[in-house]
């Protein structure tokens, strides 16, 4: 008897045709592509989002509203977009380090002029009855300060829109502030979207 040969009988290679090469080469140059686009776009998002936070961090802060010492022009929980400066009228609505927290007020009056408050809230810069449509009710506050005030150099005076809860310039708790403290001018309510507008 012969012994089978138990060696697998080799299979003849298939040679792929010019049209599967073409095939299975056009696959590659697409993945491939699709590999640079990938890298490509997320290279770009990467770049986008720290571009957004220089951005925000040094030119256009974003801040979230605690407290209602600006209501009702601003209540707790908005988010506001500021933008950093140190030119401010009165009337602007500004935002400011004080206590390792950051606080938002209203500019009332800048360096070198006088306050003064009466017994009623009405406030009077250099002897003149600011217009205060923004206001709900007036009042004197919690004030400790002798009036009339003349603000210090390179100082701002600055007072919240619900005047009766607001501490502000009027104690020296807080007192005027200064130019180091400014974070920046608040422009626009962003959020809830039913509030977005200018401050």
């Amino acid at each position: 008897m012969k012994k089978k040969d138990k060696r697998k009988e080799r299979q003849p290679l298939e040679v792929p045709t010019i049209e599967q090469l073409e095939k299975e080469l056009g696959r590659e140059k697409y993945r491939s592509r699709f590999r640079r686009v990938m890298r490509n776009t997320i290279y770009a998002l990467i770049t986008v989002a720290a571009a957004a936070v220089l951005v925000a961090t040094l030119w256009v802060p974003v801040l979230q509203i605690s407290g209602d010492s600006m209501a009702p022009t601003l209540t707790g929980g908005q988010v506001v977009v500021c933008v950093k400066g140190l030119s401010f009228q009165p009337g602007d609505v500004v935002a400011f380090y004080y206590d390792n927290k950051i606080l938002v007020k209203r500019v009332i009056a800048g360096p070198g002029d006088w306050v003064d408050i009466d017994e009623h809230g009405n406030v009077f810069v250099n002897e003149v009855e600011l217009y205060e449509p923004y206001l709900v009710e007036k009042a004197l506050g919690d004030c400790d300060i002798t009036l009339p005030y003349q603000v210090p150099e390179s100082k701002i005076f600055v007072m919240g829109d619900h005047r009766s809860v607001s501490l502000d310039s009027r104690n020296t708790a807080l007192g005027c502030v200064g130019d180091e403290q400014v974070v920046g001018k608040l422009l626009f309510r962003v959020w809830p979207f039913e509030g977005f507008g200018i401050v």
